[in-house]
């Protein structure tokens, strides 16, 4: 049993962790609130939302979030379906070569994005993919089936065989097995894997970068970037362009946070 003074540490501890990682929030927060011509503070005396209007004519954000949506949603998509399905295929069958087939789709989780953007440009460069929508998409969802492959494999290797037996009985094939009785039960491992689908597509920046030149085709980080460079070096407009294009990864996140950390409990519990 953990005895008073243990909790109390162990919330003081928690608590100067949460405001470490919570005060460049707030920073950013704040300056993107303060008024014109004054200096931003962690707690401003006034607040005023020019900044967000003006960041948003200026930088061309709404053009930038619309492909950022585009591409995230069409990564989440492709991802999660490939993932499900090979996740279920390495979880519960057992084929030749299916052990070094794994291992060899865990390369995308192990070898980084920096290794493979130059000659991924050259391949694309070649298809007449880049300056496409494509470009941003294909290589986002390879690297995403890796790691949504290891995970949902995880959750088929430790789910119920009961239901899957179950299943069997009821003269269930593999594909109804799948999406009629394991997926449902499943949901928040799924709901975990789209979430981190998401945040890593959306806050992607090396591959926008590389394959695009169009601005047209510029992911909402990439705009920012941009930003920062070709229309302001204002702190208050930076910052308000910060929490524009980190506002929909916000929603997103709190409108599945429960699913997300029941996700994350389930398998830290399983593994």
């Amino acid at each position: 049993m953990i005895s008073r003074s243990e909790r109390s540490l162990n919330y003081l501890i928690l608590s100067l962790f949460a405001v470490f990682a919570l005060y460049p929030l707030l920073s950013i927060l704040t300056g993107a609130l303060a008024p014109a011509g004054t200096s931003p503070g962690l707690l401003p005396t006034e607040i005023s939302f020019d900044n967000f209007a003006e960041a948003w004519e200026l930088g061309r954000f709404g053009q930038y979030l619309r492909t950022s949506a585009v591409v995230s949603g069409s990564v989440v998509v492709l991802a999660t379906l490939m993932s499900i399905m090979a996740g279920y295929a390495f979880g519960t069958m057992r084929f030749r070569g299916s052990g070094v087939l794994f291992y060899l789709l865990l390369l995308g989780i192990m070898v980084p994005t920096e290794a493979l953007v130059v000659p991924l440009f050259f391949d694309l460069r070649e298809l007449g993919l880049t300056n496409t929508y494509w470009a941003l998409i294909l290589p986002q969802t390879a690297q995403s089936v890796a790691f949504g492959t290891f995970w949902m494999r995880a959750y088929f290797m430790t789910s119920s065989r009961a239901l899957v037996e179950a299943a069997r009985v009821d003269g269930a094939g593999h594909w109804r097995t799948l999406w009629s009785v394991l997926l449902p039960v499943g949901r928040p491992a799924m709901v975990t894997m789209i979430v981190l689908v998401f945040m890593w597509t959306w806050n992607e920046f090396l591959i926008p970068l590389v394959m695009v030149t169009d601005e047209s085709l510029r992911t909402a980080p990439l705009g920012l970037a941009f930003f920062q460079g070709q229309y302001t070096a204002d702190v208050r407009l930076l910052a308000a362009g910060a929490a524009i294009v980190a506002v929909p990864v916000i929603i997103v996140y709190l409108f599945l946070q429960r699913h997300f950390i029941r996700g994350m409990l389930e398998g830290s519990t399983r593994g």
